[in-house]
């Protein structure tokens, strides 16, 4: 039987990680403020077998579907009552509730306040989000299971006015890259590691 290793449900995708998510993803285009709900998985293999339950079970679009070396992940969104009732189909199929999936493990958290314009440069070159600028604060988060990273973003891109630079949520790791006003990132790494640490 898969192991559980995310059941994310975000009520609300919010614009940049929206934005952020669709400029990758292979399938359909999510829209802001639809519900969405990402599942890790392994073996990796088991994830196209709940993509089918979920895709049979509601009226969703999915967005990612993806197995790398040990991990599988769906990303389905949708209205809310449709994005709920696939997720219960995944979760019978797999025989499994909420609560047994994978807490999140934050391995790396840190403010790094006024980026230098080198390190700014350096940064960008690898970024699909946002740019972020000299002078800027950097919030960088690092987590296990990596589907997670996409949790922590979404929240705190809700609760304070900050810049998606980056968010890997695929492979042994998830990692999060948020800048702005110093105050904002520290609120924003505040609610990342509250709602990470409530799982």
């Amino acid at each position: 039987m898969a192991e559980l290793r995310s059941f994310i449900y975000i009520d609300q995708m919010q614009p940049q990680t929206m934005c952020y998510l669709g400029s990758w993803v292979k399938g359909a285009l999510p829209r802001a403020n639809m519900a969405a709900q990402v599942i890790e998985v392994a073996p990796g293999l088991d994830i196209e077998a709940l993509t089918d339950v979920a895709l049979k079970h509601a009226n969703v679009q999915a967005g990612i579907l993806f197995v790398e070396r040990t991990f599988g992940y769906l990303e389905i969104h949708g209205p809310t009552e449709e994005v709920r009732a696939a997720g219960q189909a995944v979760l019978a199929a797999l025989g499994a509730t909420e609560a047994e999936a994978t807490k999140p493990k934050i391995l790396a958290s840190r403010v790094v306040p006024s980026v230098d314009q080198q390190h700014a440069f350096l940064i960008n070159r690898n970024k699909v989000g946002s740019m972020i600028l000299p002078g800027e604060s950097l919030y960088i988060l690092e987590v296990q299971p990596a589907s997670y990273a996409i949790l922590a973003t979404n929240e705190a891109e809700k609760a304070t006015d900050v810049k998606v630079v980056d968010y890997r949520m695929i492979g042994a790791t998830g990692r999060v890259y948020l800048s702005g006003k110093e105050a904002n990132v520290r609120a924003a790494a505040e609610v990342a590691e509250k709602v990470l640490s409530e799982r």
